[in-house]
């Protein structure tokens, strides 16, 4: 009976996925090491995915900035790899744009988003030469009298309230669009006007298209008052590809209430498989034909002379991580309505570790059992995960899950493909539990080499 139910296997880089099968005693002496769940990051495979995203860019003939948008992941060791490679950093706070200096990237490549910045962020844009996406007239206000005082001249990109979501707390809208472009113009001194930025909800690379060439001819009107911009951000939301097409769609077609522990429902997931996706979405956009126009994006661009900016975060990030709790305990569940049965798993963490339950969703791709030993003789076993609080709601998976043998403590559960706003993005230090130190690997000789990924890397950092 357990085969009849829903699986979603993930998909796998292969060098990560030899460094499971491979190492799985390494992967074990750390978590028993470090008695915590871990957190294993790959700054190599991050460095891929700018370079694939470079790439399209390269290949369209764009010139093109890549702005790795920091909130996805709090690692130290994807911002090095920004400042190495030259790549600029999205924040949105005092402390991110810290460690974005303290990684190694410049002053100047990073962007500054988010609303209504506070004083001291402000501050240190102007004083570093940050490029800031404003969002209000009242900001912009701020922003020219800060930069006054300094006698400086701030970078600003002007966020454009998204045109098909109307709804959104982001963004100017047309009217103060304008009103905001001749505050630019009448404080040029001290506002240099690069360009336009926005931020789309959804995943759909024709919207991002559309967008764009909206922001194209807001360039044209303002280089009419005399102003000169040159950039368009474009923002992040680049769709990732948990799992591969065909699992994915068996997958919904299968689930129902009582896969679930409790008979817990969703509003929603998030589309675990998506094409295209990732750098194949950039190059959509650009090929793409804006609504009004006659022409692909990447013709525009080039016409007026324009660069392309982006933020992905979660597309840089794929494949780039994968999280491991060890099994503190294993029980069979009392449910009348289940008479398959099934198990209660107790992993050594909490699900502020795996954040879908952020959105008030489920991580779906299948956790793998790592187990301290295998039973060839076993039966598979289904089992929900909970974490080690002493709330019912804190699950790292409702979802039954069909495990090749019946998980014992001691054993491992592999969550993959966690990087990308799953690690980090919620935890918390509840019951005095540890947070999950990370774990940066290096792939690149016969053994895998590790290290402690600390962050702030100096007291007061």
């Amino acid at each position: 009976m357990v085969n009849d139910f829903p699986r979603l296997p993930a998909l796998w880089q292969p060098a990560l996925r030899g460094f499971v099968d491979g190492h799985a005693g390494l992967i074990r002496e750390l978590a028993h090491g470090f008695d915590a769940p871990l957190h294993f990051v790959f700054p190599e495979r991050f460095a891929g995915n700018v370079a694939a995203f470079q790439r399209v860019l390269d290949a369209r003939g764009i010139a093109g900035r890549i702005f790795y948008a920091k909130k996805a992941n709090k690692a130290r060791c994807f911002v090095r790899v920004c400042g190495d490679a030259g790549i600029g950093v999205d924040v949105a706070s005092a402390g991110e744009f810290a460690a974005a200096l303290a990684a190694g990237v410049r002053g100047a490549d990073v962007g500054v988003s988010g609303p209504a910045k506070a004083d001291e962020l402000l501050r240190l844009s102007v004083l570093h030469d940050a490029l800031l996406a404003i969002d209000s007239a009242d900001e912009l206000a701020r922003l020219a009298a800060l930069a006054r005082s300094r006698k400086r001249t701030a970078r600003v990109l002007l966020r454009m309230l998204p045109a098909g979501q109307a709804g959104s707390r982001f963004g100017l809208s047309g009217e103060a669009l304008g009103a905001a472009l001749a505050f630019c113009a009448e404080h040029r001194a001290h506002l240099r006007l690069e360009g336009f930025s926005f931020h789309l909800s959804g995943y759909s690379a024709q919207a991002r298209c559309s967008q764009a060439g909206l922001a194209v001819r807001a360039c044209a009107t303002a280089r009419s008052l005399g102003l000169a911009p040159h950039t368009i951000d474009i923002g992040g939301g680049f769709a990732m590809s948990y799992a591969g097409e065909n699992d994915w769609g068996a997958f919904l077609a299968a689930h129902r209430p009582h896969d679930y522990h409790a008979h817990k429902t969703f509003e929603g997931f998030y589309p675990y498989h998506q094409t295209p996706s990732g750098p194949a979405m950039l190059d959509a956009i650009l090929g793409g034909v804006p609504d009004g126009e006659t022409q692909p994006l990447a013709d525009l661009l080039n016409a007026q002379q324009l660069q392309l900016m982006l933020e992905p975060g979660r597309a840089l990030l794929d494949q780039a991580g994968f999280t491991v709790f060890t099994v503190q305990g294993v029980k069979d569940a009392a449910d009348a309505k289940d008479p398959d049965g099934y198990g209660i798993v107790t992993a050594n963490g909490t699900s502020f570790s795996v954040s879908e339950q952020w959105f008030g969703s489920e991580f779906l791709p299948d956790p793998e059992l790592l187990p301290a030993a295998r039973d060839s003789r076993s039966a598979p076993y289904r089992a929900c995960v909970g974490g080690a609080s002493c709330l019912d709601s804190d699950m790292l998976t409702w979802r039954k899950v069909a495990f090749p043998q019946r998980p014992e403590a001691g054993d491992l559960l592999l969550y993959p493909n966690t990087a990308g706003y799953q690690m980090d993005s919620n935890e918390s230090p509840f019951h005095e539990l540890p947070l999950p130190p990370k774990i940066a690997v290096t792939l690149d000789g016969a053994r895998p080499s590790w290290r402690v990924d600390r962050f702030p890397p100096f007291p007061g950092a």
